[in-house]
């Protein structure tokens, strides 16, 4: 019998420590709480009478990477998108067109709270303290014109990490109708690699460092890992003594650098995504960033840091759809919409912030990134000179809706 208990008690750890969740979703689930640790959230759960409608499903987990097998379908027409966390898009409008006809899906999801060790945290804004990346839980989102869920399994998963850090361009937006590339990049990655998105809108380079991001980061940081760094919208507007594209810019990028080297990481630099403003001929886009992305190019040239071209790429792209076309790829809505007249010029919405992170993976793919092979197999090459034609891309929004500009321009 003591040999028993003794086999007992080392089996119960390390069947805890495995992170292992599976869960029947034709069965009924509680409502999340503390004490279940999982179930519904966000949203009210699904119903005998709305049995198809979107609905968020979270899970108390650890940090880290985990592993998301889903079994979609098993309902005639049925449409679903899959999201986590904060509106990272994984796999979009997965359909069955049978009774008992399903798809299942593979992906690997990185979740992550502020805490950093016992006596130090991100210093995460007033506003991010409602997002669903900042949290102790994994969350699964699941949407569509008739989202089908049969089953969830969740691991524990030991897969590369490409770390995310810049600004608003680059945040797990949480809110529609904004969007930024770093929530829409996940789509093309298979489970063999997660993404971990740091990023947060009104935030320079030093000020992601000073509120501890890059600390969170270096926490988990290991050889095959790699950061992505874009600043450069906020920067341009510090103007205490050494500011610049010149100076404290640079030396911001050097810290990465040094940083995430020193863990046996790659570095990659992104220069600014530009901004919509046309010049008066209503064709050409003028520089809003000044030297910023010269002096970005100048530490990589310094450093032999690799670098993906987002502000000629995303030139290119505003350029090609043109004056008045260019405004479907951001946030500019009527206020019948969301409420208010919105004219956002910066901020991406869902099909701008789709086509730049195809920009980015893209310049992985010129850059011959060894990452590049964990692609999807769906994926197509992507020219900004040809971009997707908005009116026939499909996004199913989430019920979260804001219409309060975010941080940062």
């Amino acid at each position: 019998m003591r040999n028993f208990l003794q086999l007992l008690f080392t089996l119960v750890p390390l069947a805890m420590s495995a992170q292992t969740f599976d869960f029947d979703m034709t069965q009924q689930q509680p409502v999340y709480s503390e004490q279940t640790g999982y179930g519904y959230d966000v949203l009210p759960a699904p119903t005998k009478k709305a049995p198809q409608e979107p609905f968020y499903f979270s899970v108390k987990v650890p940090d880290g990477n985990y592993r998301v097998k889903v079994v979609l379908g098993g309902k005639k027409n049925s449409n679903t998108t899959v999201r986590a966390e904060g509106r990272r898009l994984l796999m979009d409008n997965i359909t069955t067109g049978k009774a008992k006809e399903t798809v299942e899906v593979d992906f690997t999801v990185n979740k992550r709270s502020p805490q950093i060790d016992e006596k130090t945290r991100v210093k995460i804004k007033e506003r991010e303290k409602d997002y669903l990346a900042w949290d102790d839980k994994l969350t699964l989102e699941f949407n569509g014109s008739m989202p089908a869920v049969k089953s969830i399994h969740i691991e524990k998963a030991d897969v590369p990490t490409i770390y995310l850090c810049g600004n608003s361009t680059v945040v797990d937006q949480n809110y529609e109708p904004w969007a930024s590339w770093g929530q829409m990049i996940t789509r093309w990655f298979g489970p063999e690699v997660a993404i971990s998105n740091h990023a947060e809108s009104g935030l320079t380079a030093r000020t992601f460092i000073a509120s501890q991001r890059l600390a969170k980061i270096l926490t988990t940081l290991k050889k095959g890992d790699y950061v992505f760094v874009e600043f450069g919208h906020n920067d341009e507007k510090e103007k205490k003594p050494g500011d610049g594209a010149w100076y404290h810019y640079q030396y911001q990028l050097k810290i990465f650098v040094d940083q995430v080297r020193a863990k046996g990481a790659d570095i990659v630099f992104c220069t600014p995504t530009q901004r919509r403003a046309f010049n008066d001929d209503r064709q050409t886009l003028r520089n809003t960033h000044g030297d910023f992305p010269a002096a970005m190019k100048m530490v990589a040239e310094k450093e032999n840091v690799p670098v993906i071209d987002l502000n000629q790429m995303t030139k290119t792209f505003f350029e090609t759809l043109g004056f008045e076309d260019s405004k479907r790829a951001l946030v500019h809505y009527p206020a019948e919409v969301y409420g208010r007249k919105m004219e956002d010029n910066t901020h991406f919405n869902p099909y701008g912030a789709y086509e730049v992170a195809k920009c980015v993976v893209m310049g992985m793919k010129q850059l011959q990134l060894p990452i590049v092979k964990y692609l999807r197999s769906d994926w197509q090459d992507f020219d900004p000179a040809h971009p997707d034609d908005w009116k026939t891309f499909k996004w199913a929004p989430s019920r979260i809706v804001d219409n309060i500009k975010p941080d940062g321009n």
